[in-house]
């Protein structure tokens, strides 16, 4: 074994990047997802031309895997008013979307969540493990009950159970990016004093329970991959002595085939996931114009600049793939091949890609076929303000 240029030890046997790899029940062409970045195409929750297009275009440029994302398991669960809703009206849509990427030798995953109180920006009041200001609607949200708890584990299994039925490979629980499942796990925001909050196995009690119920609805022939925070960024949220303990526990638990490792936090930090430029200008021109001069003040307080480092991850990612045996997606800045083979090197069992296949949808294809330079991708972070008109790279031509 030898060292890495990044600090890791690389393994004896180099893992191929394109080779044929074992996801749970499927095997998917080569090791390379493309990550979960919201399309923002869907203005009325439906699967459209555009829709398909984007992911067809990922699945022809040769990842191994394309990700819808956000797609809310219930309407009062949206983040964005231009989200998939997984309602039973969606299924020929899904499907229609699932052949077009099958016909260009990709699998397809489906991105599963609740936004909890980030669905307050959407016009919903916004349900939270305990009641929270949330500053993307400037009002507290509402303590969800047990009784919702109980309907949202069944939004997820028949969201699960939907997609699959519409042909998609594979399904991501978002536990995450401080959606309703992510904010569960985080000590900043769970302050429950029953069986859902106080001791992190409480904390982690209904997160699981999701896990086990898309598994159970899906059964043995889709992969159930879960994104897991394994910081949240923020003093006193979930770090990672306890999201490590969390991710034993869905080992532990059997119903994941797999972890795809993030952090940050939609709702308290979302640069800490991204790095790179904080596009403050961009984001002001999106909202009302009577928020825009009160988010030009303060708006550095929520966008804060990270610099931008590659694989800036992986650092985390290592506690984890020293800790379970479970396959893990490593992502976070991965835009170039030989960091794609460091990863595998070390254990990771595969990558996820987001703002270089943005950029660049056939970056795989030439890697693939030759090509060993980085990505275009500039880390500028200004494809985040597209996402109200359809997520794009700025710097490529309509």
């Amino acid at each position: 074994m030898t060292a890495s240029a990044t600090g890791g030890v690389a393994a004896a046997t180099a893992v191929e990047p394109f080779a044929p790899a074992p996801l749970g029940p499927l095997t998917l062409r080569n090791r390379v997802i493309k990550a979960a970045t919201f399309e923002g195409l869907t203005r009325k929750h439906v699967v459209n031309d555009r829709l398909v297009e984007f992911h067809r275009v990922v699945a022809a440029g040769g990842v191994g895997m394309t990700t819808l994302a956000f797609c809310a398991v219930s309407p009062d669960g949206c983040a964005t008013p231009n989200e998939i809703v997984i309602i039973p009206e969606m299924a020929p849509g899904l499907a229609h979307l699932a052949e077009a990427v099958h016909a260009e030798g990709a699998a397809v995953s489906a991105q599963l969540g609740h936004a909890g109180a980030v669905a307050a920006a959407t016009g919903h009041r916004g349900v939270s493990p305990s009641p929270v200001f949330s500053p993307l609607a400037m009002r507290r949200t509402r303590q969800i009950g047990v009784d919702q708890i109980v309907r949202v584990v069944d939004d997820f299994a028949r969201s699960a159970r939907l997609v699959a039925d519409a042909g998609f490979d594979a399904v991501e629980v978002h536990m995450g990016h401080g959606y309703l499942l992510s904010e569960f796990l985080s000590p900043s925001l769970n302050k429950r004093t029953d069986e859902w909050g106080g001791s992190l196995e409480n904390r982690a009690r209904f997160p699981l329970e999701v896990v086990r119920a898309v598994r159970s609805a899906v059964g043995d022939g889709v992969a159930v991959l879960v994104k897991l925070n394994m910081a949240d960024g923020v003093p006193g949220g979930l770090w990672l002595d306890e999201s490590v303990a969390v991710a034993r526990m869905l080992e532990a638990d059997g119903a994941a085939h797999a972890l795809e490792l993030t952090a940050g936090s939609s709702l308290q930090n979302p640069m800490y996931l991204f790095r790179g430029e904080a596009p403050m200008a961009e984001m002001a021109r999106t909202m009302p114009k009577l928020i825009r001069p009160a988010f030009r003040l303060v708006g550095a307080r929520f966008l804060k600049s990270y610099p931008f480092e590659e694989a800036y991850l992986l650092p985390y990612a290592r506690q984890f793939r020293a800790a379970v045996g479970l396959p893990l997606v490593l992502l976070g800045g991965i835009n170039r091949l030989d960091t794609v083979r460091l990863a595998l090197d070390e254990g990771f069992d595969f990558v996820a890609m987001g703002r270089a296949l943005l950029r660049e949808p056939d970056l795989l294809r030439r890697w693939q076929e030759g090509a060993t330079g980085e990505s275009l991708c500039v880390h500028c972070n200004k494809c985040m303000a597209t996402i109200y008109r359809g997520t794009r790279c700025v710097l490529v031509e309509d």
